[in-house]
């Protein structure tokens, strides 16, 4: 008789450490997955802003055409829903200094022209869970000296 409750007791527990398994792995693949999400767009917005600053490279004639930058961002990341493009222009010399593009000149060296272009998108989490907000901004910027 003392057997049988032993084997009951058993069974319920190892009915229990199941659940708290499968809990548990559930909440580890569930992570597993919105972190992959979040670095594939990272990538994507990132890739966007690349594809912003190249396009004045592929165009040397016309690096000031900020928005044909910010549009070649926003249609590199047709798979990015709500992706927001800025691009901007600013000048250096030298010594990192920051003059003005138009008029500005440097003590020593040659004023140096550069093109940024920032992209940032929301990204939003499949569900809302304890350990991440449910709403996360991805941002990414690139540059490059267009002269």
């Amino acid at each position: 008789m003392k057997t049988q409750q032993r084997k009951n007791k058993e069974r319920g527990s190892a009915v229990l450490e199941l659940a708290l398994s499968i809990v548990l792995l559930l909440t580890v693949m569930t992570g597993i997955m919105e972190f992959g999400r979040m670095f594939y767009q990272a990538a994507e917005v990132a890739n966007a802003a690349r594809a912003g600053v190249q396009w004045a490279v592929v165009n040397p004639g016309s690096p000031n055409n900020l928005t044909a930058m910010k549009t070649a961002a926003t249609n590199d990341a047709v798979n990015i829903t709500g992706l927001t493009a800025t691009a901007t222009e600013f000048c250096e010399c030298d010594d990192g200094t920051t003059v003005d593009c138009t008029s500005g000149t440097c003590a020593t060296g040659s004023v140096r022209t550069y093109v940024k272009v920032v992209a940032t998108a929301p990204y939003a989490t499949m569900g809302t869970y304890w350990w991440m907000p449910s709403s996360i901004t991805v941002g990414s910027r690139a540059v490059i000296r267009v002269d």
